[in-house]
């Protein structure tokens, strides 16, 4: 699957090369690595690979920060609040986040019953979307962009 050209890295189009590089090895056309890139570029929309290596970082950088100042919703409640701890998981596309609310959420839907939290611990993509689902399909947390 494409990503789009401000997700991507260098780091990802080098190792998109060395497949593409293999693959075609496993096809009997031996290219070199610099064919490789060169493909991949144009494949990204890119003139060629010294255009993209100019442009594209390295690696991501951090998504999240401790001290980071959010708001969005967790469990269809608003709130605003500030990260106080961070972990990135897997390659870095998730996040395990430990948020304090500037005040205290009601996660519970019912009128006759309520659960305040001050503090949750999330797991969000770097989209600020997390995987996990209420019993309606809504993501439990959703970070709103900045």
């Amino acid at each position: 699957m494409r990503k789009p050209a401000s997700h991507l890295t260098t780091t990802d189009l080098k190792t998109e090369a060395r497949q593409y590089r293999a693959a075609q090895l496993d096809a009997g056309r031996t290219i070199s690595q610099s064919q490789a890139l060169e493909m991949v570029a144009r494949f990204h929309g890119f003139r060629d690979w010294n255009t993209a290596s100019g442009v594209l970082p390295v690696t991501r950088g951090p998504a999240y920060a401790v001290s980071q100042q959010v708001s969005g919703t967790y469990l269809k409640q608003p709130f605003t609040g500030t990260i106080i701890g961070v972990k990135a998981l897997g390659a870095g596309e998730m996040f395990r986040l430990t948020i304090q609310f500037d005040e205290p959420v009601d996660v519970v839907a019912f009128d006759s019953f309520s659960a305040f939290r001050q503090r949750v611990d999330a797991t969000v993509n770097r989209d600020g979307i997390s995987p996990s689902r209420t019993s309606d399909g809504q993501p439990h947390m959703v970070l709103a962009r900045a």
